[in-house]
């Protein structure tokens, strides 16, 4: 399955954005679904994740500032993000954790990534 977010762009400190992740092709099952983030020189780190029952956890650094939706009957994935910090700069990444051919075989699919700069 393919991955396309979206949703990412220039905001000023403060602001907000809502980065969302659409699949395409045939999923039967989700099993977690996880945006991250990575910035030049630095490993790709998880921001927040939800899993099949929608319970959802983040990472400290997020302080409450992020929220992780899904819609299940797209299959897509949110993430909408206020109180951006300069420290948020980074390319935005979504994960699922799916089952595409088999209901029990699931494997990693990941977008290509969306950009988030937070200037000051």
């Amino acid at each position: 399955v393919q991955l396309q977010a979206s949703g990412g762009g220039l905001v000023q400190v403060g602001g907000s954005l809502k980065l969302s992740c659409v699949p395409s092709g045939k999923i039967l099952k989700i099993n977690r679904m996880t945006w991250y983030r990575q910035t030049p020189g630095n490993q790709r780190e998880w921001v927040a994740r939800i899993s099949s029952t929608g319970a959802a956890d983040y990472n400290d650094f997020v302080q409450g500032r992020f929220t992780i939706s899904k819609d299940n009957a797209k299959n897509a994935l949110y993430l909408q993000m206020n109180s951006l910090k300069p420290d948020d700069t980074a390319v935005y990444y979504c994960h699922y954790d799916a089952a595409t051919v088999h209901p029990k075989i699931f494997s990693g699919s990941w977008g290509q990534g969306t950009q988030v700069t937070v200037s000051s």
